[in-house]
């Protein structure tokens, strides 16, 4: 299900919501309007208003008669419509990822002409993997990765086994790249306790 309620910058609006309706349908159909609501973040009121518009629209179609018992099916309009909108939404979500992409890959180039060459990524949540793709855009070389998650540790990231932290004096890189959008100013003090001025550390805020 497609949720952006923590978002700061994307805001919900008609489109997605509609979007968002219509994948709770299609991926349960038997779900009351207040399940719908609760997948989907909206008001019952909200469901009940965008339910009673896409009936009349020939978009879904609905099977029993008491809200208890109701189930929701897209019509073949419905199912096309759908379609449409993950595309469009799609389409946006790769248009947006790119510029991150890009923007991440500028900043990282600064790394490269301040005379850093090797870096090792701290943290391999998903904000690594797109800083990880941004960097091959750029002429810095990755030799390993570190994490704090014991989960993670010694399982493979993008071709490297995932070390811990105390690991980072032995792999000698050029610098370190806290890969977080979060908490990077505590992240940076507890390396800086770990390994003093021996090695760069670089957050993705050096702009």
């Amino acid at each position: 299900m497609i949720e952006i309620s923590g978002s700061h910058f994307l805001s919900p609006n008609k489109k997605l919501r509609l979007l968002s309706i219509f994948l709770a349908i299609h991926t349960a159909p038997a779900s009351s309007q207040q399940t719908i609501g609760q997948k989907t973040h909206l008001s019952s009121s909200m469901v009940n208003n965008y339910i009673k518009d896409l009936k009349q629209k020939g978009l879904i179609y609905v099977i029993g008669e008491t809200s208890k018992t109701q189930q929701y099916y897209l019509t073949s309009e419905g199912k096309v419509l759908l379609r449409d909108l993950l595309l469009s939404f799609s389409a946006e979500i790769v248009n947006l990822y790119g510029t991150v992409k890009r923007d991440i890959a500028k900043i990282l180039q600064t790394f490269y002409e301040e005379g850093i060459r090797t870096v090792v990524l701290f943290g391999v949540a998903d904000t690594a993997e797109v800083v990880h793709v941004a960097i091959k855009n750029t002429q810095l070389i990755v030799i390993g990765a570190v994490d704090t998650d014991k989960a993670k540790q010694g399982k493979l990231f993008n071709g490297f086994i995932v070390q811990t932290p105390e690991e980072l004096k032995k792999m000698r890189p050029d610098a370190i790249i806290i890969t977080s959008f979060a908490k990077q100013e505590e992240i940076y003090v507890d390396i800086k306790k770990l390994i003093g001025e021996e090695i760069k550390i670089k957050k993705l805020s050096d702009l």
